[in-house]
C-alpha cells in the first residue's frame, strides 16, 4: 500500500513538471488558443506554491471564448491541480521532519486559527488576490477534508476565473500588456523563495563563544592544578 501510494505521488510530480516543461520549451503550446492547452495550464500554475501565474492566461482566453467556458474549462483543471496537491502535501506531511514542525508553536497558532473557520479561509483565500498556497498545507495539517477543500476551491475559485475572463473579454489587453503582467507576477511569487533559499543554504554558522570556551578552559586548568597539588 505505502510502495503504491509513493508511485501515486511520483507519477503525479512527474505529470506536473512535464506540463511545466512543455510549456516553457515549446512557444507553440505558449501561443496556442486551445482549451485544451487552458485545461492542462492549471495543474503547473496552481501546483503547490504556483510554479506560474494563472491571472494572465485567464484574461488572454478571455479575449476568445465566452466566460463561461473559460471558467469551466479552468476550474476543472484547477480541481484536478488541487487533488493533487492535497495528495502531494498527505503524503509528505507524513515524514518525520514535516511533522515537526508542525509542533512548533507559529505553526501551531496558525493551524488552530484555521481551525476556527476553515471553510471561510478557503473561500476568502480563493476568492481574493490573498496568497492561496498556505490553504494548500493548512488543509492538510488540520486535517480538512479532501471533499469539503475541492467544494470551497470550486465555489471560491469559479467566480474569481470568471471575473477575469470577463475582464479579458470587455478590454482586450494587449499582448506585451499581458506578458509584462505573467512575468512580474512570476517573479514576485519565485524570486523571494528563491532569495530565501539560497540565503538559508549560504548562511555562515555561529562560531562557538570564545568567551565562554575561555572560562571553560580557566576552570579546566585550575581543577587539573588542583589535582597535582593533592597528589603532591
Amino acid at each position: 500500500m505505502a510502495r503504491r501510494r509513493t508511485l501515486i505521488v511520483a507519477v503525479e510530480g512527474m505529470l506536473v513538471l512535464g506540463l511545466l516543461a512543455t510549456w516553457l520549451i515549446f512557444k507553440e503550446v505558449r501561443d496556442s488558443k486551445s482549451l485544451l492547452m487552458l485545461f492542462f495550464y492549471a495543474f503547473p500554475s496552481e501546483f503547490l506554491v504556483g510554479l506560474l501565474p494563472h491571472e494572465p492566461v485567464l484574461i488572454y482566453f478571455g479575449s476568445f471564448y465566452t466566460a463561461w467556458v473559460v471558467t469551466l474549462v479552468s476550474i476543472v483543471g484547477t480541481l484536478g491541480a488541487e487533488a493533487i496537491n492535497y495528495s502531494f502535501c498527505s503524503y509528505f506531511y507524513e515524514k518525520p521532519a514535516l511533522q515537526a514542525v508542525s509542533e512548533k508553536r507559529l505553526v501551531r497558532k496558525t493551524i488552530e486559527l484555521f481551525e476556527r473557520a476553515p471553510f471561510a479561509a478557503i473561500l476568502f483565500a480563493g476568492f481574493t488576490p490573498a496568497p492561496f498556497f498556505p490553504i494548500r498545507f493548512l488543509v492538510v495539517m488540520a486535517p480538512y477534508p479532501r471533499w469539503k477543500y475541492l467544494l470551497g476551491v470550486f465555489i471560491s475559485r469559479a467566480p474569481r476565473f470568471f471575473l477575469l475572463a470577463m475582464f479579458g473579454a470587455y478590454f482586450h489587453i494587449p499582448g506585451t500588456l499581458l506578458t509584462a503582467l505573467f512575468v512580474g507576477m512570476l517573479l514576485s511569487v519565485n524570486v523571494p523563495a528563491l532569495v530565501r533559499l539560497f540565503s538559508r543554504s549560504g548562511k555562515p554558522q555561529r562560531p562557538p563563544d570564545s568567551s565562554h570556551s575561555g572560562e571553560a578552559s580557566a576552570r579546566d586548568r585550575g581543577r587539573t592544578d588542583e589535582s597535582e597539588a593533592e597528589r603532591g
